[in-house]
């Protein structure tokens, strides 16, 4: 195992990340923004580099910065986590030229994954089938036009370098067709530093399943089980669960043998995720996309499983063999030890966002945080009182998992939790939630991409809050909390932030104990 580990992101899936570095005994660096400089992963990280200015093409994707802070603290490995540089094959050749590990698979199966068109002629190659679309990245507006026709409306443009849906472009008829094609080639420029698109016909309410794989690099894949992502809005995930509800054995059965061909096809290495469109009158399963990197729901499957996969990439990366780093990590293959009981879990996303204006971005400082607990309750999060919630980044900043028996009981213990869930000082996706389980369609499993469309209505974001009294209180305790906390840090010249030698004291004497 390593010895010291950057993340090289931010957020709960940095705290996330930190946490499992931890637990196997190994040290954590973590980088951060101006915004950042006293986030939670920041707090919790052995060691701390201050990158650049707020702006994310300043800091966090400037992958110069990110190895330079891996030489200056002694880290041998980055783990990426995802978003940011995760998927970016020339970032994990830098690592590499560095003579760091990173933690994911290798540049080539990067370069190859991470092009949507690429990616499209593996699994077609691969035996999946695929949405009627272009086999290669637009070239002209004349040529989009003719594809368009040759395809049909509605169709959907997409960037060739993108993922996570940002882009993303629905065109209904020919008359909005070439604005459209300019405004998602710009979007595409500006977010992934490449203006490519390509065109897929639309597929009208499907469901959004995805397999979550790990392969050795060598021909060797497993699958570990399947999630259903159909509920979006603008095409961002809000809610995941796993196992996908309501499919047969068979369609089960064919997502997993095409996403284990996509992975041998791709030589595949560590974790990664294969996404497919279901289209539910007809049974018909679509090739939509791999997502070279840890996915943001890779708890539903955690829970499920009984696998840390955090836990089982590190281990993977730092040489052990891939079912070996599995079983260590949780993993109990069915061949050998038979199916396990079944398992439910569902995962809310809480954003800053004003559900109830049209999903605006909330900034702001962060009031009172009260998470969630009890049997069957898992939270990931960044949160803490007194944070400031700008625009830079993602909107992410908390998962609330739900699990077990039962998909009935996953959704009880949820339902509950996002009751007893409180942050205040800013909007958040809470009212959404509460919601959506609460709804007698997603209830019943009838799901698709459109159901926020179809369903969602703002008027119904109601919520009460805590009064102004109670909020001050408890934001001047926190604020206190909060500078105790900072005073323990001490930057060092080289900008590099260590914890306290106490808790350095501390954290050593609790590994040697065992």
């Amino acid at each position: 195992m390593f010895r010291r580990v950057l993340v090289a992101n931010r957020g709960e899936i940095a705290v996330r990340i930190i946490r499992a570095i931890h637990e196997l005994g190994a040290e954590a660096v973590a980088v951060y923004s101006d915004a950042d400089r006293t986030a939670r992963h920041v707090l919790l990280a052995d060691f701390a580099v201050r990158l650049g200015p707020a702006s994310a093409s300043l800091s966090y994707l400037d992958a110069s910065l990110v190895l330079a802070a891996a030489r200056d603290t002694g880290a041998e490995a980055v783990h990426p986590g995802y978003g940011f540089l995760s998927e970016r094959g020339a970032f994990a050749q830098a690592c590499l030229d560095a003579g760091l590990t990173f933690v994911g698979p290798s540049p080539a199966t990067l370069d190859a994954t991470g092009n949507k068109v690429e990616a499209r002629r593996l699994a077609k190659l691969a035996g999946a089938r695929l949405v009627p679309g272009t086999a290669n990245p637009i070239a002209t507006v004349a040529e989009a036009v003719q594809v368009a026709r040759e395809i049909g409306f509605p169709l959907l443009i997409k960037a060739a370098a993108g993922g996570g849906g940002k882009g993303m472009q629905i065109v209904e008829t020919n008359d909005a067709f070439a604005s459209t094609l300019a405004s998602a080639q710009r979007i595409a420029l500006a977010a992934f530093g490449d203006g490519s698109v390509y065109l897929e016909r639309l597929v009208r309410r499907p469901r959004h399943i995805e397999v979550q794989i790990f392969g050795d690099g060598a021909g060797d894949v497993i699958a570990l089980g399947d999630r259903d992502c159909s509920v979006q809005r603008r095409f961002q995930k809000v809610v995941e669960e796993a196992p996908a509800p309501g499919l047969t054995d068979a369609v089960r059965a064919r997502l997993a043998s095409d996403a284990i061909a996509i992975g041998k096809a791709s030589n595949y290495g560590g974790a990664g995720t294969v996404e497919f469109l279901f289209e539910p009158e007809t049974h018909e399963t679509y090739f939509l996309e791999v997502n070279a990197r840890l996915q943001v729901e890779h708890p539903v499957t955690e829970l499920v499983h009984g696998v840390d996969l955090v836990h089982a990439q590190l281990r993977f990366a730092s040489g052990t063999p891939m079912r070996e780093a599995l079983a260590q990590s949780g993993w109990r293959d069915p061949a050998i030890h038979g199916q396990p009981a079944p398992l439910h879990a569902i995962e809310a996303r809480i954003g800053a966002e004003d559900v109830a204006n049209g999903w605006a971005p909330s900034a702001g400082r962060i009031g009172i945080v009260r998470e969630p607990a009890g049997p069957g309750v898992r939270v990931d999060s960044a949160c803490e009182p007194g944070l400031e919630v700008g625009v830079h980044y993602d909107s992410l900043l908390s998962k609330v998992i739900g699990w077990g028996p039962t998909r009935e009981i996953a959704i009880a213990r949820l339902r509950r939790a996002l009751d007893e869930h409180v942050i205040t000082g800013i909007e958040t996706t809470l009212p959404f939630h509460r919601w959506i389980l609460r709804h007698q369609a997603f209830l019943s499993g009838d799901v698709s991409t459109d159901f926020v469309a179809e369903h969602w209505d703002p008027a119904q974001s109601g919520h009460e809050q805590l009064s102004p009294e109670v909020t001050d209180a408890i934001r001047m305790v926190s604020s206190r909390a909060r500078a105790n906390a900072l005073q323990s840090r001490r930057p060092d010249a080289a900008g590099t932030t260590a914890i306290s030698n106490w808790s350095q004291v501390a954290r050593r004497e609790a590994l040697r104990r065992g």
